[in-house]
């Protein structure tokens, strides 16, 4: 076997700095080498966007990463999909190792209830808030003649009137009645003869009125959806307030609305 020389000074130093280097290699390969053969070091996927996605959307999208998942809270969003992905941890966009878990907040099937609170002599705005602050919307304000102006007079769901502490399912719309200020102030019916039925309607409400019952008829001479009369009359001398109804006679086909029924 060959023997190191180490007979002079200059030959152990040139030893030794042949022994410092294989160590620096060694080194150097096991963190530059092996490490990221063996663990993936530095590769690093991609989180994808997971909201308003099933569980079997996300499921496949997942295992294609090589991603997983966990359900660790669920929510109510009015408007949004059940069973749907309302929030995920980490966001998308982030990067993250081959089997992360994504943390996942899902929305539920069924709403919540929530007690009615009383909007009663409310301003609508403090209605408003006070809607917002439970979770529930406003739907419909209408205006009815009284001196109390845009005070809340009664309160509906579902076009029933509904007493305080009653449960609502969350993100329920709440119709208002509200007083107009002018309380038995009349003015001269708009007229909507001859306009098309849906600019009709905005026009009504538009005065703070209400459509009241369509009724179809059959005028071949006129444009399917034209109202062609109305009840009461424009120009004829009669006056109305508001929150009271006008009916409308329609050419063709028309679908009673609930929300613009006049025995709401």
């Amino acid at each position: 076997m060959a023997k190191i020389s180490t007979s002079s000074k200059s030959d152990l130093l040139i030893h030794i700095g042949i022994i410092v280097a294989l160590l620096l290699v060694l080194f150097l390969g096991f963190f530059l080498v092996y490490l990221p053969f063996s663990t993936n070091h530095g590769e690093t996927i991609t989180v994808p966007d997971l909201s308003k996605m099933s569980i079997d959307e996300l499921e496949t999208m997942l295992e294609d990463r090589n991603l997983r998942y966990v359900v660790n809270d669920c929510t109510f969003v009015a408007g949004q999909e059940p069973l749907t992905v309302h929030a995920q941890y980490p966001k998308a966009g982030a990067k993250v190792k081959e089997g992360r878990k994504i943390y996942l907040t899902i929305n539920k099937r069924v709403a919540p209830t929530v007690p009615m609170p009383k909007l009663v002599d409310l301003t609508f705005r403090s209605a408003e808030l006070s809607l917002q602050s439970v979770g529930l919307v406003v739907g419909e304000k209408r205006y009815v003649p009284d001196l109390a102006k845009n005070s809340v007079l009664r309160q509906f769901y579902n076009g029933q009137e509904i007493q305080p502490g009653m449960p609502v399912p969350k993100g329920s719309k709440i119709d208002l009645e509200v007083g107009d200020g002018l309380g038995n102030t009349k003015f001269e019916v708009p007229n909507v003869v001859g306009m098309p039925l849906d600019e009709a309607i905005n026009v009504i409400k538009g005065s703070n009125l209400r459509v009241g019952t369509k009724i179809s008829v059959d005028d071949p001479e006129k444009e399917v959806g034209t109202v062609i009369k109305q009840r009461p009359a424009a120009n004829s001398g009669e006056r109305i307030r508001v929150g009271e109804t006008i009916d409308l006679w329609v050419v063709g086909p028309v679908e009673e609305s609930q929300e613009e029924s006049p025995d709401q």
